[in-house]
């Protein structure tokens, strides 16, 4: 037990919980119309994504360069949601 609380096997699990929660949220917007729209959390979920599969690759031991990618795209993932977040507040205030 003690290798899953410290290994890749919890990386992976929290990654799997977080596609189940996505793919939920996704489904309650799509049935009822309700809830958050997909366009609302996919960039932030892909950056979240990317540092996760960026945590796995340092556990794993995997070369750096995979690391530094993951990270790359996670800051990108970020950096696109924070742009298109700002343009919308700005086009509100007009």
């Amino acid at each position: 037990m003690a290798e899953f609380w410290s290994g890749a096997r919890l990386v992976d699990a929290i990654l799997i919980l977080t596609v189940l929660e996505t793919a939920g949220l996704w489904a309650y917007h799509r049935l009822t119309g309700r809830g958050l729209k997909p366009q609302d959390y996919l960039l932030n979920l892909v950056s979240g994504l990317c540092l996760m599969t960026g945590i796995k690759t340092v556990v794993m031991g995997t070369d750096w360069p995979l690391t530094a990618l993951c990270l790359m795209a996670a800051g990108c993932a970020h950096g696109a949601d924070l742009w298109l977040r700002l343009r919308a507040r700005s086009a509100e205030q007009t």
